[in-house]
């Protein structure tokens, strides 16, 4: 008697699978082991890359908030210690926006801590 083979499922999931790499060149789109391989490293990639996406913005960030203090004749790291040392807890990505979309207000926190 030959073995019992539950093809639905193992073709479904194939399907599921090679669905979620339309739009991939070549073979990952359609040889369901390149595909699943390709799949599987964009996951990787995917995780590796949340994590990253924070560490470029803070980086972003910094060089926004240096351009908008050079501009009120101070560095990055004499803006941030002045305060850090006045006691205002102003985050990076608040005051790189600050620095970009509105600068009087910018000014006005450096001025505060000059």
């Amino acid at each position: 008697m030959p073995r019992s083979v539950n093809h639905v499922a193992s073709r479904a999931k194939r399907k599921r699978i090679l669905k979620l790499t339309r739009g991939y060149i070549g073979a990952r789109k359609n040889v369901w082991t390149v595909a699943k391989n390709t799949w599987e490293k964009g996951l990787t990639y995917a995780f590796r890359d949340r994590r990253n996406k924070k560490r470029n913005n803070r980086a972003l960030w910094i060089q926004r908030i240096n351009a908008g203090a050079r501009l009120e004749g101070m560095s990055y790291s004499k803006l941030m210690g002045a305060l850090h040392a006045n006691g205002i807890e102003i985050n990076r990505k608040v005051l790189a926006d600050l620095a970009m979309n509105n600068p009087a207000a910018f000014k006005a926190i450096v001025d505060k801590v000059r």
